[in-house]
């Protein structure tokens, strides 16, 4: 493959629109626009969680997604292109059955916190579900491949997943949410 961006510094944007594939032009905030670049946003947060010592089987199943992703982009930036297929989200449920043999079952909600690779696949989980809920939008206007949000659905069940794992990794844990939980300074409630 030859030199795709040969001039990064274009000035195509500067009127506050950006290319799609077909030559087409729309304005940077469009809902297609939106979803690129939540997509993106998702690959990098998992490019910082793989910037941590996960586990290799962890960093490989990150890895492969990564590319995924960058598939979903390029079939977002495209209309009418197909690069997400069913077998992708196949490949996740495995994985995701796989993975999930090795946790208990949960009872309680799940706080987002641990250390850096544990919240920084919490916040690829989030921008996951951003990304779903963008790809949503869009489908309201636009013909959208089902398999690219299906996978996307997938994708931030694996991560939180992956997020389990990694709390347990560190040592310290998973702490649960407890909805009416005591702080030092609060009084307990009269029965």
């Amino acid at each position: 493959m030859g030199n795709r961006l040969s001039k990064l510094a274009t000035k195509t944007g500067d009127d506050g629109t950006t290319g799609i594939g077909g030559n087409q032009r729309l304005d940077k905030d469009s809902a297609r626009i939106e979803a690129i670049g939540t997509v993106d946003e998702l690959n990098a947060a998992i490019g910082m969680t793989l910037s941590q010592p996960v586990e290799s089987d962890i960093a490989s199943t990150l890895g492969e997604v990564q590319h995924r992703l960058f598939d979903l982009g390029g079939e977002l930036a495209m209309p009418g292109y197909t690069l997400v297929k069913e077998e992708h989200v196949v490949q996740l449920d495995d994985s995701l059955e796989t993975f999930n043999q090795q946790l208990p079952p949960l009872k309680e909600f799940v706080l987002p916190k641990g250390d850096l690779a544990t919240t920084s696949c919490h916040l690829a989980r989030t921008i996951c579900r951003r990304a779903e809920r963008r790809i949503v939008t869009l489908a309201r206007t636009d013909e959208i491949n089902d398999n690219a949000r299906i996978y996307l659905n997938r994708l931030s069940d694996l991560l939180f997943v992956f997020c389990r794992i990694l709390a347990r990794v560190d040592n310290a844990g998973e702490e649960m949410w407890q909805s009416k939980r005591i702080r030092a300074n609060d009084t307990p409630e009269e029965k």
